[in-house]
């Protein structure tokens, strides 16, 4: 039970590392996704078969001084988009050598991949079938995506808020 325990612990902690991709060194921890993906070898800085606390948190750090461009111990909004861009700028070579079927440098809209759910969701949304969706239709489905998911964004300025036109 412990084993299971720590491997959930691991997993989630990568997770948590995942999100930190905004200052990850390019190319560090896998391709693509969302963030980056690291192997329990990666994160098994010294090879023990064991991924420690201390691992995790050098790793952290270690992200962290590959932003901290100029070694202030602070990330300023400047290193912090340049690191994003550089994972953008990497991620987005990965993207185009994986999908350009022809070899040409470029992707042609047939070369994207398609959606795999659009039309699903489409018609999800579509409460009553008529092949559009209205404001309300489109309200209530980002209802139900905010309660199913707890809901973490905030409406922008101006923006109408169904829960708060019901109350």
């Amino acid at each position: 039970m412990k084993h299971t325990k720590f491997i959930a612990a691991v997993i989630a902690v990568g997770a948590v590392i995942g999100a930190t991709g905004a200052i990850a060194k390019p190319g560090f921890g896998g391709k693509g996704g969302f963030g980056p993906r690291m192997s329990f070898e990666e994160m098994d800085t010294n090879g023990d078969g064991q991924v420690t606390k201390a691992e995790m948190k050098g790793l952290r750090e270690a992200r962290f001084a590959t932003a901290d461009a100029n070694g202030d111990g602070k990330l300023t909004l400047a290193e912090m988009e340049a690191a994003a861009q550089a994972r953008a700028k990497t991620r987005a070579a990965a993207m185009l050598e994986r999908m350009d079927a022809d070899k040409d440098g470029a992707l042609s809209l047939d070369e994207l991949p398609k959606p795999r759910r659009a039309g699903k969701m489409f018609d999800r949304v579509d409460a009553n079938d008529d092949g559009a969706i209205s404001k309300e239709e489109f309200e209530s489905a980002r209802a139900k995506f905010r309660g199913r998911f707890g809901g973490g964004h905030k409406p922008r300025a101006g923006a109408q808020d169904s829960e708060t036109e019901q109350n």
